[in-house]
């Protein structure tokens, strides 16, 4: 995957916005504050392409990122974001809405925190895409702060709390870049990209 250039293309609050569908896409989901853009900046090789916020809530839209082969799309974060809840169903209607219909999308990477236990929000959205034949890799991030053995002691409480295998999980931290290249690598091949 060609990540030499990475622009921000449009911040899309409407389906009729959406961009023409002329490249595999990847969509990123997490809980509010998980690491989301921590992890799309590392995986981009940039320092604030994505902007990082203590701030739950802070993405709004879907965000397309349009490297030179695929289009990367931070998707609001679910969870705890102090908004309204009218705007948190207009949210969730506007995900799921893109999640459902978009042809080129080819992976949802869903973000977990490797720290906490298995959280209901991302069971049932792991659950939901399963239902829905939408292909989707789970990341465990913020693996630097932890040891080696809670690592994989929390690994995989989280693997059977959410109910996949191994083998459809990366352990992850934006800080080391520990799992860096084998999401790169495991993208590649959603999207029938060579590295």
């Amino acid at each position: 995957m060609d990540l030499s250039t990475v622009n921000f293309i449009i911040s899309v609050h409407s389906l009729k916005q959406l961009p023409e569908e002329n490249l595999p896409e990847v969509a990123f989901a997490g809980r509010s504050n998980v690491g989301k853009s921590s992890l799309i900046n590392k995986l981009l090789g940039r320092k604030a392409l994505v902007k990082v916020s203590a701030r739950p809530g802070k993405t709004q839209g879907l965000n397309f990122f349009e490297a030179k082969e695929v289009y990367f799309v931070d998707l609001p974060g679910y969870g705890f974001a102090k908004v309204p809840k009218a705007m948190q169903d207009a949210w969730q209607k506007l995900i799921t809405g893109y999640l459902e219909a978009r042809k080129t999308l080819r992976c949802v990477v869903v973000i977990c925190d490797l720290r906490h236990p298995p959280k209901q929000q991302d069971t049932q959205l792991i659950s939901w895409l399963k239902l829905n034949n939408i292909p989707f890799l789970t990341v465990y991030t913020k693996a630097d702060k932890l040891s080696g053995n809670e690592i994989q002691k929390h690994a995989n409480a989280l693997d059977a709390g959410h109910t996949i295998n191994a083998s459809d999980r990366i352990i992850f931290s934006a800080k080391t870049g520990k799992g860096r290249d084998d999401l790169m690598a495991a993208l590649d091949r959603f999207c029938g990209l060579s590295s």
